[in-house]
């Protein structure tokens, strides 16, 4: 496994999407195609998911796999960033090396929040699981 460190591009704060709760945001000037954040993942067993699918965490995974059938938690902030279908960034789980990355999709200036789309691209093959505006 290769190391890496933490980001030093982000922070939390309250995000300003209605109803969002908290977002990620930019600590600096962030140029197109950089990688933000690289987080790691957990892999969530399918057989452990059943038993979270009444609880908060379900909200946090990032489902992925020919059929979305495998879930994963991302850790440090990747589980925070928030959802919109104008995002300025993007996500790929790299699942040989259990991390995430997010990827700007366009230059994003210091204190901006960091948006994806949680259906990375295509809502109809990929339905949110929550109402978005």
């Amino acid at each position: 496994m290769k190391n890496f460190l933490a980001s030093e591009n982000v922070y939390i704060n309250k995000s300003k999407i209605h109803n969002a709760g908290r977002g990620v945001f930019a600590r600096r000037d962030i140029n197109k195609d950089e990688i933000i954040e690289r987080c790691p993942i957990i892999e969530v067993p399918k057989y452990d998911t059943s038993n979270l699918r009444g609880s908060i965490l379900v909200t946090y995974f990032f489902y992925f796999g020919k059929n979305k059938e495998r879930s994963v938690i991302a850790l440090g902030f990747g589980s925070i960033y928030n959802h919109t279908y104008k995002p300025n960034a993007r996500f790929k789980i790299k699942q040989k090396n259990m991390i995430i990355d997010f990827v700007a999709l366009n230059d994003i200036k210091k204190d901006d929040e960091i948006t994806v789309n949680y259906c990375n691209g295509n809502p109809k093959k990929n339905p949110l699981w929550f109402e978005a505006g």
